[in-house]
């Protein structure tokens, strides 16, 4: 386990151990395998990264701020880091989810407070993501529309905490 204090959830997120699993390739493999844990993030997933990297740019361009509430599209887990970290700051969540998305995420977006906005399951994701653009352009003053999958804070979550985790924690070596 993980020893780690903070004064806020933000603080939580990432420096996940790195496993090696090796053992699980064949003997005689040259390659090392290994794996960065993301469950001990505080929503349960790697999504936590790039929710905590989307707030914090959002806040700092000034396209989020108290009273604004945070709109997306999500299948689940970006939601629920969405949720849980919106909830420390403040801030209210819309999410448009497919109806044939997880139950048992459906039922931890809205214990956690998210209001969520069903969509069309034959439309999956991409229906998710135009019902979120028609709510945004009809109240823009009201929302601040993350856009996961198209924000480049998403990516540079990992540029900036995934990639230099993994560098320290093998010593920048190519480990053989």
């Amino acid at each position: 386990m993980i020893n780690r204090l903070s004064k806020n959830i933000f603080g939580l997120i990432g420096n996940t151990p790195l496993l090696d699993l090796s053992d699980l390739l064949e003997e005689s493999s040259k390659v090392r395998l290994f794996a960065k844990p993301e469950w001990y993030n505080p929503g349960g997933s790697i999504k936590d990264r790039p929710a905590r990297e989307i707030i914090f740019q959002a806040e700092k361009a000034g396209k989020l701020s108290p009273g604004k509430i945070i709109l997306d599209a999500t299948s689940g887990n970006m939601g629920i880091a969405y949720t849980l970290l919106a909830k420390s700051k403040g801030y209210d969540v819309t999410l448009c989810i497919p109806q044939n998305a997880s139950e048992i995420r459906k039922r931890i977006l809205k214990i956690f407070g998210a209001k969520l906005i069903i969509t069309n399951p034959l439309e999956g994701i991409d229906g998710a993501i135009i019902r979120a653009k028609e709510i945004y352009c009809r109240e823009p003053e009201k929302y601040f529309y993350a856009d996961q999958y198209s924000n480049p804070a998403n990516y540079l979550a990992h540029y900036k905490t995934t990639g230099p985790e993994i560098w320290e924690q093998t010593q920048g070596a190519h480990i053989l």
